[in-house]
């Protein structure tokens, strides 16, 4: 009887040793998540993280996959045509808000440019590059100061953006793209509680495919793990 209780403490001690899944929705890591076609988000499984998580045509908004609108102001769908509804549809209006023929019909620092008032190109906002410390998705202060000035940017002059995130070479390539992909979205999440439209930023993650420096070196790990800007 002894041996029997010896037995079953030492089998409970390894089972322990080796630890169990957790219970879903909880989760450590995505392939806790990977049969309901889920991935980990701060240790629940959800439908998405960033936009590269969901199908062609769809991206992820609070967690979720929804289908990527077909515009989000008046400049989105062009001359004769306006937004309603995050879809465009024929402007039965006389004059489109916003629209224009020449630069003297739009107000004083903007110029017409496809049919609409708009910023001048050079007014465009200027597109920090935003780094992280090694094995890291969290913003520290430096990069939260760049984003807040960002952010005060597009909410004056708005844009789409493509939120690029990348990782060294350090790591399994698999292990790098999800990193890549955290980043991008922690950089969106930061954007979003700043008032910026969710819906004009588009993570994508490239993991360590797309080195910004090349060697094998601190100095160009750390010019690799960044968050990248591009306009579409």
């Amino acid at each position: 009887m002894l041996r029997k209780i010896i037995f079953g403490v030492g089998v409970g001690a390894f089972a322990l040793m080796l630890g169990c899944p957790s219970a879903y929705p909880s989760c450590k890591a995505d392939d806790e998540c990977a049969e309901k076609g889920e991935v980990c988000v701060q240790g629940t499984c959800q439908e998405c993280a960033t936009d590269a998580n969901c199908k062609l045509g769809f991206v992820c908004q609070a967690n979720k996959c929804v289908p990527r609108p077909e515009c989000t102001t008046y400049a989105d769908c062009g001359v004769g045509k306006t937004c309603v509804d995050q879809k465009c549809v024929e402007d039965t209006s006389e004059t489109p808000p916003g629209s224009c023929v020449s630069d003297s019909e739009c107000p004083t620092g903007q110029e017409c440019r496809g049919g609409f008032c708009a910023p001048p190109q050079e007014a465009m906002c200027t597109l920090p590059t935003i780094y992280f410390g090694f094995d890291e998705s969290q913003l520290n202060a430096s990069a939260q100061s760049e984003l807040s000035s960002l952010a005060n940017c597009l909410k004056q002059t708005p844009m789409s953006l493509d939120v690029e995130g990348h990782a060294d070479e350090r790591g399994t390539e698999e292990y790098n793209l999800q990193l890549s992909n955290r980043r991008a979205a922690s950089v969106k999440r930061y954007l979003s509680t700043l008032g910026v439209e969710q819906n004009s930023l588009n993570t994508i993650g490239y993991g360590q495919n797309r080195p910004a420096a090349r060697g094998y070196n601190e100095e160009a790990w750390a010019a690799n793990r960044r968050v990248e800007f591009m306009r579409r």
